[in-house]
């Protein structure tokens, strides 16, 4: 017995050590981003490191997001950091609430009707193993031969088209959780089809929404090639003005760009966090 609870406590205290190790891998870099924002620029790069500044400044935040748009220091820019943030959201947002929609009913279809088989389903993910770089030549062409190229659209339905097989699985997965004795019962009391699919299918399947929008919005958000090689000059996403600071040691710019990158995620996984702590306890995800 004595031999038991030891063996339990060692494995226990083994999964809560390695847990915490990771858990410093995980956040070291988020707190690395955040110190080196309010650095000075001489303590960007200097040695021993600055773990964090005895002076701290909000001068990278008030450069990037307010007095350095156009700084000629690092290049005249087009579009400046809120138009480009305004590009990502309305692209990665529209992207993202289009292919969940499509998910949804395409996943039920599948689901309840058969309208895809499990393998027609993971084939669709066929989408997501070419590399992008394949595909750069042909997009470009075929986009500019139909006037898409440097537009909203263009890069909407782009990523609709790249996102939709992520969608399509898991709702589907979601989908198939939902008994169908809940939609049976509905229209034993009258309900008709579409009142069914609104009043019982849709609240069931709201964390599952919930779950997919977000990844979606996130893996739109930050997608950078297909952005760049799809604009020119009048589109320009977040991720593409983050890299126009590289290579030129403005890290604390970097770093105040990228705070105000991820604050939209942050606030949006804030708002549906109900529905993503169910969404995650079931679904796709338990399957796996």
């Amino acid at each position: 017995m004595f031999k038991r609870a030891s063996r339990k406590f060692t494995f226990s205290a083994l999964r809560y050590t390695i847990l915490t190790v990771w858990l410093f891998v995980v956040m070291f870099p988020i707190y690395w981003i955040v110190a080196t924002s309010f650095k000075q620029s001489s303590e960007w790069i200097a040695w021993p490191p600055v773990w964090w500044s005895s002076d701290p400044t909000f001068s990278s935040y008030i450069y990037v997001w307010v007095s350095g748009i156009f700084n000629r220091s690092y290049g005249t820019e087009v579009l400046g950091p809120w138009d480009s943030f305004i590009n990502s959201f309305v692209i990665a947002f529209s992207a993202s609430v289009i292919a969940t929609f499509l998910g949804a009913v395409i996943g039920y279809g599948a689901s309840r009707y058969q309208i895809l088989t499990d393998r027609q389903l993971l084939a669709t993910l066929v989408l997501r193993l070419i590399p992008p770089f394949v595909i750069a030549g042909p997009l470009l062409l075929w986009f500019s031969a139909i006037g898409l190229e440097d537009t909203r659209f263009g890069l909407i339905l782009l990523y609709v088209i790249t996102t939709i097989p992520f969608a399509l699985l898991v709702l589907k997965s979601f989908v198939d959780d939902i008994p169908r004795d809940y939609e049976q019962a509905a229209e034993c009391l009258g309900a008709k089809r579409y009142q069914v699919i609104i009043e019982v299918v849709i609240p069931l399947l709201r964390p599952g929404i919930a779950v997919t929008f977000l990844f979606l919005f996130i893996l739109n958000w930050s997608e950078f090639f297909l952005a760049l090689i799809l604009s020119k000059s009048n589109i320009s996403t977040l991720p593409m003005y983050l890299n126009r600071y590289g290579g030129g040691g403005a890290y604390g710019f970097q770093a105040a760009l990228s705070i105000g990158a991820t604050l939209p995620l942050v606030i949006i996984g804030m708002l549906i966090r109900k529905h993503l702590v169910r969404g995650l306890s079931f679904g796709f995800v338990r399957k796996v």
